[in-house]
């Protein structure tokens, strides 16, 4: 079995290499691990997270921080194992079942075009701190249209843009954790002190509760980390960037995001913040550095074009990816001259100018309704890494496929604690009515999903295998598992 696995493997890889172009360096899978969890919701969803919770939302960033190392982790050991563009929906469809891959793919997918609506609601918001009078659909618009640009010209210049878009959300940070401690000890704040974080009620002044619903947007706050997994099929040397790349996202993101917000609150105290402004501007704002504010301003702005941009890119591999095995049109299945799949590209872009009409309609509930329905295919995302995961280690046990050097601790005890707390935040968004939206609306999708799975299952045996009419490989060990579960009708035998 593990032959054909590695047959597959290779025939699979070396159509991508025909597609796509390996032109991301390690410098920009670095930056993009780790600029990718850095978006609007640190930059801007934590301004109402803090408001509901005070100081307390540290533990719930320090409890997900944790449960990202272990996914990232599993991530990281199914990247080794097959390093390909799309890599969740290909791992779930392997090693968990045909549905899980289909489900897995088209909701990863709808997740990030729903988080490049929330991105653009957040370039909208940000720039009417510059021009009040501006409506916020229009930078929305015009932001969403410069990135689409950018992903359609090529591979190389996606990454060497969210290089850049990464490393000055990077500086922003290390700049607030520098300039932080600076203002507390030269008094230039006039509240600005250490005891601001227990004065205003205490570490806990909504209790325990407060901090379980913030989970809703801290765990979007680290969306993001697995576009790694996106990227795989087009990294150079994938044995040394991915394993680096997702040891360090863990701790890197521990020490941005808790030592931003231990700062923050300790600059402003944690009643003055609220929904819909960044608490990054406020905290310059409110020492009295003006200048450095419209700075940091700028920087969320390039903050959430970066979410974005990294959104547009992988909803064109996930169609790729969905094409590969039959479950999207074949046309997302191409790719362009450039060789980036600019039908995939422009087909997520389509959708996400839904977001440009949210926020016309109605401006100020847009963030928060579309970051919960994005949370929900996070989740599911994540979920099944870990179930992958699983699936994975009992191949390897029984000698079904290949192991490698860089494995997750503690499995299978850590993929079932992590599950259990995936499930948890999701029953935890039921108990906030503006998060609830999220909880209406998956229900409806996934009866979708059913739908296009029967579809997909009823026009040809779609899953482990290309068409090949496109010339694509067969996933081997995939497709004789589907074969298994789902016998061919009668008279509809093809060869392989």
């Amino acid at each position: 079995m593990q032959q054909d696995d590695q047959l597959a493997f290779d025939a699979e890889q070396k159509q991508e290499a025909r597609d796509f172009q390996r032109g991301l360096k390690d410098r920009h899978v670095q930056l993009i691990a780790l600029g990718g969890a850095i978006g609007v919701g640190l930059f801007l969803g934590s301004g109402r997270a803090i408001s509901q919770t005070g100081p307390g939302l540290v533990v719930a960033y320090v409890l997900g921080g944790i449960v990202i190392f272990f996914i990232m982790r599993a991530l990281g050991e199914l990247m080794l194992h097959r390093p390909v563009a799309g890599s969740f929906a290909t791992y779930a469809e392997e090693y968990v079942s045909p549905f899980a891959g289909f489900a897995t793919g088209w909701s990863y997918w709808f997740t990030w075009v729903v988080t490049g609506m929330a991105e653009i609601t957040a370039v909208g918001i940000y720039t009417n701190y510059w021009f009040p009078s501006l409506p916020q659909w229009l930078p929305a618009l015009i932001g969403l249209c410069v990135l689409y640009g950018v992903n359609l010209i090529a591979v190389k210049l996606f990454g060497e843009l969210e290089f850049w878009f990464a490393l000055i959300k990077i500086l922003a940070i290390v700049a607030l954790l520098v300039a932080g401690p600076l203002v507390m000890l030269l008094g230039w704040g006039e509240a600005a002190r250490v005891s601001n974080l227990w004065e205003h009620g205490g570490i806990f002044p909504t209790g325990v509760l407060g901090v379980v619903l913030s989970l809703q947007i801290v765990m979007f706050a680290f969306q993001g980390v697995e576009l790694i997994g996106v990227t795989a099929g087009e990294v150079e040397n994938p044995e040394k960037s991915l394993p680096k790349a997702t040891n360090a996202i863990a701790w890197r993101i521990l020490v941005f995001y808790v030592g931003a917000l231990l700062v923050i609150m300790a600059l402003v105290p944690w009643t003055a913040f609220g929904p819909g402004k960044s608490p990054f501007v406020m905290v310059f704002d409110r020492i009295g550095l003006p200048a450095a504010a419209g700075i940091i301003n700028f920087v969320v702005i390039t903050a959430a074009a970066s979410s974005c941009n990294s959104g547009i890119f992988s909803t064109g591999r996930m169609l790729y990816t969905l094409a590969y095995f039959g479950q999207a049109p074949k046309v997302f299945g191409k790719v362009s001259q450039n060789h980036v799949p600019a039908f995939g590209i422009t087909a997520s872009v389509a959708v996400m100018l839904l977001g440009v009409v949210l926020n016309y309609f109605i401006p100020e509930q847009v963030f928060v309704y579309v970051t919960s329905v994005a949370l929900v295919g996070t989740l599911w995302t994540w979920a099944m890494i870990m179930l992958a995961h699983i699936g994975y280690r009992r191949a390897v046990a029984s000698g079904e496929a290949a192991p490698v050097s860089f494995r997750m601790p503690g499995a299978p005890v850590t993929n079932w604690a992590v599950l259990g707390f995936l499930g948890l935040v999701a029953v935890f968004m039921g108990f906030d009515e503006e998060t609830r939206v999220a909880l209406y609306i998956a229900p409806i999708w996934f009866c979708l999903l059913a739908i296009g799975y029967r579809l997909c299952r009823r026009e040809v045996v779609v899953f482990g295998r290309r068409p090949e009419s496109a010339g694509m490989a067969v996933h081997a060990p995939a497709f004789a598992r589907f074969l298994k579960r789902n016998p061919r009708p009668a008279g509809r035998e093809r060869q392989l």
